[in-house]
């Protein structure tokens, strides 16, 4: 019995062949993209592990800055290649992609806030743990 209720889909795909060459010069970038950047993160993390750097200075703060920017591109150029979001109209972009963004930002800020708050009672409190 043959089903009437299932479309392939696969079969409607006509593509030729500069088509398919665009198609996987896209996924071997990408690919290559990716992989660059998930290198350079555990080049990072061999090279100037937390026993290399004074944790206490600003250089972990950067390197710690500096993961967190590549992840997020990484997250962004995921978002936009597989996702298709890079093919939809800018609005659309902006629309699913700002909400993100003040949400981090947000993140960012209680992070802020709940650090100087502890610090505050560290120092208010300080006689405690003297």
């Amino acid at each position: 019995m043959e089903r009437d209720d299932i479309i392939e889909y696969s079969l409607h795909a006509h593509h030729s062949e500069e088509d398919g060459k665009k198609i996987r010069k896209k996924i071997f970038f990408v690919t290559a993209l990716l992989s660059i950047i998930t290198a350079l993160e555990v080049a990072m993390g061999i090279i100037w592990g937390k026993a290399h750097i004074d944790v206490d200075g600003g250089g972990w703060l950067t390197i710690k800055l500096a993961f967190i920017v590549l992840t997020l591109v990484k997250a962004g150029y995921i978002i936009m290649v597989f996702m298709h979001l890079g093919d939809e109209r800018k609005g659309l972009r902006y629309m699913i992609l700002v909400p993100y963004v003040i949400f981090i930002a947000y993140l960012f800020f209680i992070l802020y806030e709940e650090a100087v708050f502890v610090q505050f009672i560290k120092d208010a409190f300080a006689w405690v743990w003297s």
